[in-house]
């Protein structure tokens, strides 16, 4: 018997298999609606920090951090967990808080998976109810 959980269509209670989102009634509005909202999460994000380019992560960056990623394929923190995670976000370990040599020192990168580098930014950032720690300094 599969786990279940609820549809997560607003309202709606049919259970679902875990791993699939809305149940098969809501399946094309739900992700219509996922859509929107994270257009709009995008649209508030560049309004507030501004467009990665803008924060200094334009070509140059995005020809860097694939040369890291190439060579750090792994998470860095799920590895000392005894983890094997594909490696998909840059981090730098040290904010470099709008230092441009602190920016782009390679040996201040380490390789980590969404989920690491969402939760060490969170901790930085102030995300998830903590207080800020850093000022919002661009390369």
């Amino acid at each position: 018997m599969p786990l279940l959980h609820i549809c997560a269509y607003p309202g709606c209670h049919t259970p679902v298999p875990l791993g699939v989102r809305y149940c098969r009634r809501h399946e094309e509005k739900g992700e219509k609606r996922d859509a929107r909202l994270k257009a709009a999460r995008d649209r508030r994000r560049t309004e507030r920090t501004g467009s990665s380019t803008e924060r200094g992560y334009g070509y140059s960056w995005q020809k860097r951090r694939a040369a890291f990623l190439r060579e750090h394929p792994l998470c860095e923190e799920c590895r000392k967990r005894g983890r094997i995670t594909p490696a998909t976000d840059v981090d730098h370990i040290r904010p470099h808080k709008g230092d441009p040599e602190l920016f782009w020192d390679w040996d201040n990168l380490q390789a980590l998976c969404h989920e690491c580098h969402s939760k060490k930014t969170a901790r930085e950032d102030g995300g998830f109810g903590n207080g800020s720690r850093r000022g919002s300094g661009r390369p």
